[in-house]
């Protein structure tokens, strides 16, 4: 049962994390017909830390209380500095004791960096996805989630995903009335749709090929063409298996995926910025029919064109 939460603070931590752990873990809801919790915000030593908005917070508690609780939280600081020894064994201890052991946001580098995430799932914002996955080559890094559960190892994406997460372990732990009560009381839906892919913002990237910029430049202005791995190898002059090698060692996809990533990108700005129904955006970006650009919008940004647009409607390239 969940009971007892540690949240764990290094310098520079991020206040918007910390909130969110305080607002889910650190009220008294008992009055309401909640769950209470033992909340303690801990640092080595019991000793203030800064915080990146330019105050410091006095705990109350040194990592002592890491030790028997069920849930230990790492919230996010300046990932360039390696933890201390004492944060990484009271993690490790946690762990070991089947105890949750949580990272919100980059947070996931301080788990990482006690060997946590070697063999698991994880994920971490989408801005250091990349990072993470090269700092620890063992992590099986997700860059398009909102939390990972990995065992009784759980980590968030960048944010307002730490919200997300730990309403997902209320869920585990207390069930879904409880986890529903309680994002009703932030005002937040109890689970949100999709991953993280559909925030990431990828624009059309200028094109340096050695000798297939051209063919690629003619594509991207017909992308609501029938394009395939034969037509474009014929605007090349070469046969598709000759293409088909040569496009991969100039651009590191297949022809396939780079088609489809790039119609996505076209659909996506339609959707932000125009008023075209699905249909339309589907033809326009080449995909044919809305029920294949739902298909690759399912795959690839984990939501739907029309919950894409309600989202990011003009809010993207404001």
């Amino acid at each position: 049962m969940l009971r007892k939460v540690a949240v764990i603070a290094l310098d520079e931590v991020a206040v918007f994390e910390l909130g969110v752990l305080c607002e889910l873990f650190g009220y008294d809801r008992t009055a309401e017909g909640l769950p209470g919790y033992e909340y303690a915000l801990c640092t080595p030593g019991g000793a203030p830390v800064r915080t990146h908005a330019g105050f410091s917070i006095v705990p109350d508690h040194d990592l002592a209380p890491a030790d028997d609780a069920d849930l230990v939280v790492v919230v996010p600081n300046d990932t360039d500095r390696e933890p201390p020894a004492e944060v990484l064994d009271a993690l490790r201890r946690a762990h070991a004791r089947g105890a949750w052991v949580m990272s919100v946001c980059t947070g996931a580098f301080v788990l990482g960096a006690a060997g946590l995430l070697d063999g698991r799932r994880c994920t971490t914002h989408w801005l250091h996805t990349d990072r993470l996955a090269q700092r620890f080559p063992e992590a099986k890094v997700d860059p398009d989630v909102l939390y990972v559960a990995d065992g009784n190892i759980l980590t968030s994406a960048g944010t307002a995903a730490s919200v997300d997460a730990g309403l997902h372990l209320i869920r585990e732990e207390q069930g879904s009335a409880v986890a529903t009560m309680i994002a009703r009381r932030m005002v937040m839906p109890p689970h949100r749709d999709g991953g993280q892919a559909q925030f990431i913002e990828s624009p059309v990237m200028p094109i340096s090929c050695e000798t297939l910029q051209p063919v690629l430049t003619q594509v991207l202005a017909t992308l609501h063409e029938a394009h395939t791995v034969e037509t474009m190898a014929e605007l090349a002059h070469m046969a598709p298996r000759t293409f088909a090698r040569k496009f991969r060692s100039e651009t590191g996809a297949t022809p396939h995926d780079w088609l489809t990533g790039q119609r996505l990108l076209f659909a996506r700005r339609l959707l932000e910025d125009s008023d075209l129904g699905v249909d339309s955006v589907a033809g326009r970006a080449g995909f044919g029919s809305a029920a294949t650009l739902r298909h690759h919008f399912a795959q690839r940004m984990h939501t739907t064109p029309q919950a894409y647009r309600g989202t990011f409607r003009g809010t993207m390239s404001a």
